[in-house]
């Protein structure tokens, strides 16, 4: 079987973890399924970045007439022009790792099946944080997967409920399968890796906390500053903020305006090897998130060996498995400062978490995949 997989809409180092598990997944179909072949359609300006899944013998690039970073006219030409190219690339099954499928000619008259993920109805709960169109096309396309795909994936026993709550009709369609999580193990380049970042932030081994999280206003890293300026009282820990999009301008507002510039660090987009660096030797990662599709940092941070300290909002408590502190109110700046205290008096521990092994989820996406096929 040749499957197709829809990656135009990756904008490289933009679109975060969205884009982190799916490139996960793709190293997964060319490690582990040694029966279909895929072919992945990328823009021509990104398709430099799909270039290391060539060394998989099943994996092949087909480089589309479009810019993926030039968004309308992307979206344009995929829903216009997509599906007919798969066709005639003689595509059994079109894999799409986002919500938003492109136009297709139906099953009925010969079409090919499509499978797509949601991975939350964010814009549904926080439609203050959306423009008006955004919200239109979300809805548009949500409605329009759940309708003519012919199976839908979620990331979470959370967003499932919710897809289903919203778009009824699609409730036999609708399957969770969790995100992947990769993380690699240390080795001695960690050590000169932190030394690096030791010099370049002014910080040590558990002296800081740390957290990985974009500025978006449901991210709640307000909350996270205003307890900062009470933890200040007790002492100088700093806070390690790694991150893209949303309203930074705010964000620094905020750090001004609690009096915690001393104390907060922007480091803004960190590479993998950094990032692990900062999990291992943080002091606690705090995830102060009040919604989440599936939300991998804090798993990502306990495999690693740090504390967490999260919320129990949407899906976090599911995907953390318990394993976490949790904030009683996550708005409460008070709330996070008696759970850090707590979880401070912890002793650091690694956490498995097989369910969201590599391994373990191309597996369940390949039965779908088989699955679709069979019938």
């Amino acid at each position: 079987m040749l499957i197709g997989i829809d990656l135009l809409w990756v904008r490289p180092r933009i679109c975060g973890g969205t884009e982190s598990a799916t490139r996960n997944l793709i190293n997964g179909f060319g490690m582990y399924d040694d029966k279909n072949e895929y072919m992945l359609f990328v823009g021509k300006d990104t398709a430099e970045t799909f270039e290391e899944y060539k060394k998989y013998p099943n994996m092949k690039i087909e480089v589309c007439d479009t810019e993926s970073l030039k968004r309308v006219k992307r979206i344009a030409w995929e829903n216009s022009k997509l599906d007919k190219l798969a066709r005639s690339l003689g595509v059994d099954l079109m894999f799409v790792p986002v919500y938003s499928k492109p136009n297709s000619l139906s099953e009925e008259k010969g079409g090919i099946p499509y499978i797509t993920v949601i991975h939350d109805l964010q814009a549904l709960h926080f439609p203050e944080y959306f423009s008006k169109s955004k919200i239109i096309f979300a809805k548009r396309s949500w409605k329009k997967a759940c309708a003519e795909s012919r199976k839908v994936i979620t990331i979470s026993e959370f967003c499932k409920e919710d897809i289903i709550k919203n778009y009824p009709f699609a409730k036999d369609k609708v399957s969770v399968i969790y995100d992947t999580i990769d993380v690699n193990e240390s080795s001695e380049n960690s050590a000169k890796i932190f030394d690096t970042i030791k010099e370049k932030y002014g910080i040590e081994k558990d002296g800081y906390f740390y957290t990985l999280s974009s500025m978006l206003p449901h991210k709640n890293l307000e909350t996270l500053i205003k307890a900062m300026k009470l933890i200040k009282e007790k002492g100088n820990t700093k806070l390690v903020v790694s991150g893209v999009g949303g309203n930074k301008e705010k964000f620094n507002q905020c750090v001004k305006e609690e009096g915690v510039e001393d104390l907060v660090i922007d480091t803004g987009f960190v590479a993998a090897a950094e990032r692990d660096a900062l999990y291992e030797n943080c002091s606690l990662f705090l995830f102060p998130s009040i919604f989440e599709g599936f939300g991998m940092p804090p798993v990502e941070a306990m495999m690693k060996g740090a504390g967490v300290v999260t919320t129990r909002r949407t899906c976090i408590e599911e995907i953390t498995q318990g394993k976490a502190t949790y904030v009683e109110d996550p708005l409460s700046p008070n709330d996070w400062v008696d759970a850090i205290d707590k979880a401070l008096l912890l002793d650091k521990k690694k956490y498995d978490f097989p369910e969201y092994d590599l391994k373990e989820v191309t597996f369940k996406y390949l039965a779908c995949f088989n699955g679709i096929k069979e019938i």
